[in-house]
């Protein structure tokens, strides 16, 4: 009989073996929290305890004034103050104008610059300038423009549209604020029509594309493709603005009426009024501002993710 050959010997692979991809597990989110954890104390010992004692103040505990006791005295007195009102009034105008101009502008410039946009990259370039500009910058920009000894005022006597520049509107420090609009419209404008604009290169071009495949007239394409596809962003991008106009302090500090003034103005001077009484009525002024822009950013994020939930291109 012939030899049966030896048999083939098995080879067993230790479990250490294995590839290492299969063997690594992401990261859990307590490692996450873990490793943030430094930065998170950072922050909020900073800006929570900054809040905290604002807070505090707020309430009319300033123990260098000789004040303990805690009250929601001068939120009552605020809220009942005229001037206040008229105040918050004023900086809800001056935002929500400039915010829904803004907005108007930017849907028709996006939808002129979507096809643009691509074959003239320059476009987008002189549309990111803006963005760049402090709004400091933008104030004293639109004072040496706007006011009645300044360019425009100069330009509109040069050719003949007034008698002089007595005779030119008032633009900076009126009642209106229509100066101050201005600049925070040539400010934002870049940047809610870049949000939507990135929307619309994404998805828009060819829902618009099917839409005329299907006969669909320019309003129809617009009503019913447009603007769902940009709402989220749109919206978004408009309370961001919102908020950011609410709480701003410089465009009305160098281009507001001294009365009635923002409400950043009016928080700043009262804090750093040399009567510490006046002190808690500025903090609590600030509170009221950061709580109107909480609230805007609060729904900016939730459309955001109600429409990421919903599959929407963001």
């Amino acid at each position: 009989m012939a030899a049966e050959g030896p048999e083939s010997p098995v080879i067993v692979r230790p479990a250490t073996q294995r590839g290492v991809a299969r063997d690594r597990q992401p990261p859990s989110r307590l490692t996450h929290l873990l490793l943030l954890t430094p930065a998170l104390l950072v922050v909020v010992g900073l800006f929570g305890g900054g809040l905290l004692m604002g807070l505090m103040q707020s309430l009319g505990h300033i123990p260098a004034a000789g004040l303990q006791e805690l009250s929601l005295g001068h939120f009552k007195g605020l809220f009942s103050d005229p001037d206040f009102v008229g105040s918050l009034n004023l900086t809800l105008y001056i935002a929500a104008t400039a915010t829904l101009i803004a907005t108007l502008l930017s849907v028709g410039l996006a939808l002129v610059l979507v096809t643009l946009a691509r074959r003239h990259r320059l476009l987008t370039f002189l549309l990111q300038i803006p963005l760049t500009v402090p709004h400091l910058v933008v104030a004293v920009a639109m004072i040496f423009l706007l006011t009645p000894a300044g360019l425009f005022a100069r330009l509109a006597v040069q050719l003949g549209l007034v008698d002089s520049i007595q005779a030119f509107p008032l633009l900076v420090n009126d009642r209106w604020g229509v100066g101050m609009i201005i600049a925070y419209v040539w400010k934002e404008v870049p940047f809610i029509t870049l949000m939507i604009l990135s929307v619309l290169q994404t998805a828009g071009i060819e829902l618009l594309e099917v839409g005329r495949t299907l006969k669909a007239g320019p309003w129809q394409r617009f009503r019913y493709i447009t603007l769902p596809t940009i709402f989220p962003s749109l919206s978004a991008a408009a309370l961001i603005v919102f908020a950011y106009t609410f709480g701003a302090f410089e465009i009305p500090f160098l281009m507001g009426r001294t009365y009635p003034m923002l409400l950043p103005v009016w928080a700043y001077r009262s804090y750093s009024d040399v009567d510490l009484m006046a002190r808690p009525e500025g903090i609590a002024t600030g509170l009221v501002i950061a709580a109107v822009v909480s609230l805007a950013i609060v729904l900016a994020h939730a459309i955001l993710s109600y429409a990421r939930r919903r599959g929407a291109v963001l």
